[in-house]
C-alpha cells in the first residue's frame, strides 16, 4: 500500500501522524506554524479533520445533544464542533505549506460533501474517525475513492470492525489500516491494549497501527514493537494555548521525544538472524574456552587441577572438557596457554 510516496507495508518504517483537529484554536497562522513544527518533531504527516458543525450534528438544545462523561463534559454538540473545526477555505493552504515542509496531509470526512471537496484537493488518503466506524455509507463512499483508508476503531466492536472491513471490500477496496483507538481523553495506559496491534494483522489480514490518546511515549514504542505501522498523535504547539484537544496533545518536544523512541525502537526490533555481526563476534573473545592453568610437562595427564574452561575464549570449546580429561599432552604447557588437540595425544 502506498499514501504518496510512503510504501506502507510489514517491511516498512512506521509512517508518523500528527493529527492538528482543533489545535489551530482559530488561527490560520497558529495552524501553518503547527504544520512546521510537525515536520521539525519528526512527523510523516499532518491530518485535519474536515468538517462543520452542520455536517458533524445539528443544532439542538434537546439532552441527547449534550456531552457527558468527558472533558468536554456540559457543552452542546454543535456549540462544541462549531469551536473546534478547522475552515474549509484553510484546507488548501495548510496541504501547500505540509507540501512545502515535505509533510503529507489528508483528513479525515465526517459527510459526503467532505468527501467530494477533500477529493477536488487530491488527497493521498482519508482517515474514518472512530465514532464513524459505524457510519457505513460514508466509509464506502470514501472506499469507493480508490485510496488507502485508515480507520480507527476507539468504539468498535469486532462486528462493527468487520462491518466497517465489508464496505470498503465491497467497493474493491483493500488498502486498509486499521488503528487500536482508545476513545477516551486523555486514555489510562492500562487501557490500551496493544496486543490488538497483533492481532487485527492476524485476524482481519490488514495493516495495523495505533491512534494514541495516552500521554508519553510508552504506548507507540510497544506498538511499534507489536508491528503497528502507522502512529497518530495529537499534535500542539504549547499546551497553554487551549482549545478543546489541547489537554491529550503532544507538544513539540514531546512529539520529538515519541519519534526518536519509536525509531528506536525500530532498530532494536530488527530481524530473525542467527549470523554474528563483526563486533558480536569480536565479543566471543571474552567467552570460556580451554586453557592450562598451572605448568606441566609433556605426557602429564589432563586433570580437573590443570586444565580449566575460563575467559578468555581463544582456546578448546568447553564442549571438549570431560572428554580430554585423562589424556596425556605431547609437549610441556606453561600456565595461560590455550589447549588445542595438537597438544593432546
Amino acid at each position: 500500500m502506498r499514501i504518496g510516496n510512503y510504501v506502507i507495508d510489514k517491511d516498512s518504517p512506521v509512517f508518523i501522524i500528527a493529527e492538528l483537529s482543533a489545535n489551530h484554536n482559530g488561527s490560520l497562522d497558529t495552524a501553518l506554524e503547527t504544520v512546521r513544527a510537525a515536520k521539525r518533531a519528526g512527523a510523516d504527516c499532518i491530518k485535519l479533520q474536515t468538517y462543520t458543525a452542520d455536517t458533524i450534528t445539528i443544532d439542538s438544545r434537546n439532552d441527547d445533544f449534550l456531552i457527558k462523561g468527558t472533558i468536554w463534559e456540559g457543552k452542546n454538540l454543535h456549540d462544541l464542533y462549531k469551536e473546534a473545526y478547522t475552515p474549509w477555505e484553510w484546507h488548501s493552504e495548510i496541504i501547500k505549506v505540509a507540501r512545502e515542509e515535505g509533510l503529507l496531509c489528508f483528513s479525515s470526512p465526517f459527510d459526503p460533501t467532505s468527501v467530494e471537496f477533500l477529493e477536488s484537493l487530491d488527497v493521498p488518503a482519508y482517515k474514518i474517525a472512530s465514532f464513524e466506524i459505524t457510519d457505513i455509507p460514508l466509509i464506502e463512499l470514501v472506499a469507493s475513492k480508490g485510496k488507502p483508508v485508515i480507520i480507527s476503531t476507539g468504539i468498535a466492536t469486532e462486528e462493527d470492525i468487520a462491518l466497517a472491513l465489508d464496505a470498503c471490500r465491497r467497493q474493491g477496496n483493500d488498502q486498509i489500516v486499521l488503528l487500536k483507538c482508545t476513545s477516551s481523553y486523555p486514555a489510562p495506559i492500562e487501557e490500551a491494549n496493544m496486543a490488538m496491534v497483533k492481532d487485527f494483522v492476524s485476524k482481519f489480514d490488514v495493516i495495523s497501527g495505533l491512534s494514541d490518546h495516552t500521554m508519553g511515549a510508552t504506548v507507540p514504542v510497544v506498538a511499534t514493537c507489536f508491528g503497528a505501522k502507522i502512529i497518530e498523535k495529537h499534535f500542539i504547539l504549547d499546551r497553554s494555548i487551549g482549545g478543546p484537544d489541547a489537554s491529550f496533545s503532544m507538544n513539540e518536544i514531546e512529539f520529538s521525544e515519541m519519534v526518536r523512541a519509536v525509531r528506536e525502537a525500530e532498530k532494536a526490533i530488527g530481524v530473525v538472524d542467527y549470523n554474528l555481526t563483526e563486533k558480536q563476534a569480536k565479543g566471543k573473545d571474552f567467552s570460556r574456552s580451554l586453557y592450562i592453568v598451572e605448568d606441566i610437562k609433556a605426557g602429564d595427564v589432563l586433570t580437573e587441577n590443570n586444565v580449566r574452561s575460563i575467559r578468555p575464549g581463544f582456546g578448546m570449546h568447553p564442549k571438549h572438557y570431560h572428554d580430554i580429561l585423562g589424556r596425556k599432552i605431547t609437549g610441556d604447557l606453561p600456565k595461560g596457554s590455550r589447549l588445542s588437540f595438537n597438544d593432546i595425544e
